[in-house]
C-alpha cells in the first residue's frame, strides 16, 4: 500500500473521544500548531473537551453506541470540519480495526496502527497465537475460534482452575471474570460475554490460567513507518480492583536492571512480529519468577504519563509525528530513565459501597497547582456534570521525583490537598492506598486491594475539638463573605456588637448521630469557643477555599465547603462531613430504607436472575444493571420470597426506581 495514504502531514485533527484523554490530546496538538476538532454527545454538550477544541461536532444521543461508537457519524464529523486526521484516544473505537479501515477509506490519517496490525495484535486470542509462533512466553490458555460453552468448559478443565475468562477484544477489566470452579464457569461466561458485547461490540472470549498472587508489568513501545521500533521502559500496574488499574508507576520497583532489559527486549520482539507502527503497550503477568505475555494494547494507555515523566518524551507528540510519516527522533540507546513517577486514577465512585459509580454535578473542584513534580490530567471542571453513560474517571494525578518514596509522598500530598464535592470520589481511598505500609514496601499483587479493602475504606474518625471549632468558623466565615455585598453590614467585622458581649450556640452532628454542641462568645474582647468545660481563644483569617483557624495560638489550615446546612471540612485529621442542626428547628429527616431494591444510579437492566415467587437467601442475586459501562448486581437484602419484579431486560431505569420487592421470611 502507498504509505502516503497512511502517513502524511495534516493540519486539522479530530479527536474521536471525550473526557480527560480528549483534553490531553487537544493540548499537545495545539502546542504543535494543529487545529483541533472535538466530538460530543448530547450528554457532553458543556464538557471540558468541547470547550478546549477549536471546533466541536454533535454526534448524537448520550448512549455511546449512538454517538462515540458510531463510525459513520465520526467520519461525517471529520468531513464537515475539514479534518484530515483522527486520533482515537483510548477506549471506545481506539482498537477497532473497522474504524481504522473506515478512516483510511475516507482519506483520513488514523493516528495509530493499521487495521491489519490492530487485528493481529488487538485481539487477545490472535496476538497469543502470533506470540506463540514468535517464541514469546505465554500464560497457558485457550484462544481458539470456537466459542460455544462446551468448548470453553473443556478448555477450562484442561487448563485447571482457577482460570480467567477474558474478553478477546476488551480492556479496562470489562468482560473479565475469575472462575475458581466448574460450577461458576457457565454464569461467568454469560455475564462476561454480555458485558464485553456492550463495551466493545464483540463478545468473543479467551480462557487462560489464573496466576495466583500475580504482578502486572507492561512495556511502552512505539514504532515508526521507517522500521524503527523502541521500548520506553516498563510500568508496574499491579494495584487493581475488578481487573482495572488504580495506581501505576514507572519504572517497576519489582525489576532489576537485567530483568528490565529482558522484558523490554521481549516487548520489542512481540511488537516486531507485526512490524508495529504507532504507540502501544505489551502487557505481561509475573508469578514472581517468570514473566508471561498476556496481551498487546494497540493504542495509548491511560497510564502513559508516568512513562512521559521518567523519559521526558511527549508520547502524543511522538504519535502525531509518526502519523506525519516522520522517523522517531531518538535511538534506543538515547532514551534515558530519570527518576520515578506514580499515577493515581481519580474516579467518581464510592469505595465504601463496592466502588459504586457516582453521578451528579461537580459543585466544588479544587485540585492543587501543577508544581513541584505534580501533574494533573483532568477532563472535568467545577460545574460539570458526571453522567451515568460513560467511564467514571474524572482525572489522573501524577507525581515525579528522583526516588519512589518521594514520588509517593508528593502524590499523597496532592491527593490530600484535593477537594471535590457534589459527587463521591475515590480520593481518600487513593491516599490510604498509596500510604499503606505494604504498598510502600512493594509487597503487593493484583488481589491486594480486595484483601485490604476494609482497611483502605475505614470510616473517618469522629470530628474532634479542631473540627467542631472549624465548623463554627466555616459558618461564621460564610456569613461574613455573604455580607460583603453589603458594605454597611455589621458582619463585616467579626464579632461585631454595639455594646457588651454575647453568645451564639451551635450544634453539629455526623449523619444521624448525636448532636455535639459548641458555644461562640463574641463582642468586646477576644472571641472564644467553649466545648464542654474548655474555652479556646478563637480567630479566623479567610483565604481561597477555606480559612486559617487559630485556636489558643495554634494556627491550622482548613478547607471548607458549605451547602445549606451541610458542611465539608478538611483538616490535618482528614475529611469530615457534618450537618449543622437548624438553630430554629424545622429539621426534616428522610431515610431511604436499606431494604428497598432500587436502582442506585440510572442504568439499563441487562439480566433478571431470579423468578417471582422464588425463596431467596440473604445476598441472592435478583437482577443486573449496566451502569457506567460496568455491571452491578442487586441482591436480596434479607432472606425471603421474591414477591414481584418491576422491570424487564432492556428497561432503562432512573435512580431510585424500585425494581423488585422481597417479602422477608418470618425468622
Amino acid at each position: 500500500m502507498d504509505r502516503s495514504k497512511l502517513y502524511r502531514r495534516f493540519r486539522t485533527l479530530l479527536i474521536a473521544n471525550r473526557g480527560e484523554i480528549a483534553c490531553r490530546v487537544i493540548r499537545t496538538a495545539r502546542a504543535m500548531g494543529l487545529r483541533t476538532v472535538a466530538v460530543y454527545s448530547e450528554a457532553d454538550r458543556d464538557a471540558m473537551h468541547v470547550a478546549l477544541a477549536d471546533e466541536a461536532v454533535l454526534l448524537g444521543p448520550a448512549r455511546a453506541r449512538d454517538s462515540y461508537l458510531n463510525v459513520e457519524r465520526l467520519i461525517e464529523a471529520a468531513r464537515k470540519t475539514g479534518a484530515e486526521a483522527v486520533h482515537p484516544g483510548y477506549g471506545f473505537l481506539s482498537e477497532n480495526a473497522e474504524f481504522a479501515h473506515a478512516c483510511l477509506d475516507a482519506g483520513l490519517v488514523f493516528v495509530g496502527p493499521t487495521a491489519g496490525m490492530m487485528t493481529a495484535m488487538g485481539s487477545k486470542s490472535g496476538s497469543k497465537a502470533l506470540m506463540e509462533k514468535a517464541g514469546v512466553p505465554l500464560v497457558p490458555g485457550y484462544h481458539g475460534e470456537a466459542q460455544d460453552e462446551a468448548t470453553l468448559a473443556k478448555a477450562a478443565d484442561k487448563i485447571g482452575f482457577p482460570i480467567l475468562v477474558k474478553a478477546s477484544a476488551g480492556g479496562g477489566g470489562r468482560g473479565m471474570r475469575i472462575v475458581r470452579s466448574a460450577a461458576e464457569l457457565g454464569p461467568a461466561i454469560v455475564s462476561a460475554k454480555r458485558e464485553a458485547k456492550a463495551a466493545f461490540g464483540d463478545d468473543r472470549m479467551l480462557i487462560e490460567k489464573y496466576v495466583d498472587n500475580p504482578r502486572h508489568i507492561e512495556v511502552q513501545i512505539i514504532g515508526d513507518s521507517h522500521g524503527n521500533l523502541l521500548s520506553l521502559f516498563e510500568r508496574e500496574c499491579t494495584l487493581q480492583r475488578r481487573h482495572q488499574k488504580v495506581i501505576e508507576e514507572a519504572p517497576s520497583p519489582t525489576l532489576n536492571a537485567a530483568q528490565r532489559e529482558t522484558v523490554c527486549a521481549a516487548a520489542r520482539k512481540a511488537a516486531g512480529a507485526v512490524d508495529y507502527v504507532g504507540a502501544g503497550t505489551i502487557e505481561f503477568v509475573s508469578d514472581g519468577k517468570d514473566v508471561f505475555f498476556i496481551e498487546m494494547n494497540t493504542r495509548l494507555q491511560v497510564e502513559h504519563p508516568v512513562t512521559e515523566l521518567i523519559t521526558g518524551i511527549d508520547l502524543v507528540e511522538w504519535q502525531l509525528r509518526v502519523a506525519f510519516g516522520e522517523a522517531l527522533p531518538l535511538r534506543q540507546d538515547e532514551i534515558r530513565l530519570n527518576g520515578h513517577a506514580v499515577e493515581a486514577r481519580v474516579y467518581a465512585e464510592n469505595p465504601t459501597k463496592n466502588f459504586m459509580p457516582s453521578v451528579g454535578r461537580i459543585s466544588t473542584w479544587r485540585l492543587p497547582a501543577e508544581t513541584g513534580g505534580l501533574r494533573i490530567d483532568a477532563g472535568y471542571r467545577e460545574g460539570d456534570s458526571v453522567s451515568p453513560y460513560y467511564d467514571a474517571m474524572l482525572a489522573k494525578m501524577i507525581a515525579w521525583a528522583p526516588t519512589r518514596d518521594v514520588a509517593i509522598e508528593r502524590l499523597n500530598r496532592g491527593l490530600e490537598d484535593s477537594d471535590v464535592r457534589g459527587i463521591v470520589t475515590n480520593i481518600p481511598f487513593l491516599s490510604a492506598l498509596i500510604t499503606h505500609q505494604k504498598v510502600r514496601a512493594n509487597a503487593i499483587d493484583t488481589g491486594f486491594i480486595e484483601r485490604e479493602l476494609a482497611v483502605l475504606t475505614q470510616a473517618t474518625p469522629a470530628p474532634g475539638e479542631l473540627e467542631l471549632c472549624a465548623a463554627v468558623a466555616a459558618v461564621v466565615n460564610d456569613e461574613r463573605q455573604a455580607a460583603q455585598v453589603d458594605a454597611n453590614s455589621p458582619w463585616q467585622t467579626f464579632g461585631w456588637m454595639p455594646v457588651g458581649r454575647r453568645q451564639r450556640h451551635f450544634a453539629f452532628r455526623v449523619g444521624h448521630g448525636p448532636e455535639q454542641k459548641i458555644t461562640l462568645n463574641y463582642g468586646s474582647g477576644p472571641s472564644t469557643l467553649v466545648i464542654g468545660d474548655r474555652e479556646l481563644a478563637f480567630a479566623i483569617a479567610p483565604k481561597d477555599g477555606g480559612f486559617d483557624l487559630t485556636l489558643d495560638g495554634v494556627k491550622s489550615s482548613v478547607a471548607a465547603v458549605i451547602d445549606g446546612h451541610e458542611l465539608y471540612l478538611r483538616t490535618r485529621h482528614g475529611r469530615f462531613d457534618l450537618h449543622w442542626v437548624d438553630p430554629f428547628g424545622g429539621e426534616t429527616e428522610e431515610q431511604a430504607g436499606a431494604d428497598k431494591i432500587a436502582a442506585p444510579l440510572p442504568g439499563t437492566v441487562v439480566a433478571v436472575l431470579a423468578e417471582e415467587g422464588a425463596t431467596l437467601e440473604k445476598g441472592a442475586p435478583i437482577l443486573t444493571l449496566e451502569v457506567m459501562k460496568m455491571e452491578q448486581t442487586l441482591r436480596a437484602p434479607y432472606a425471603g420470597v421474591l414477591k414481584s419484579i418491576k422491570c424487564k431486560v432492556g428497561d432503562i431505569v432512573q435512580e431510585g426506581v424500585e425494581l423488585a420487592v422481597v417479602e422477608p421470611s418470618g425468622e
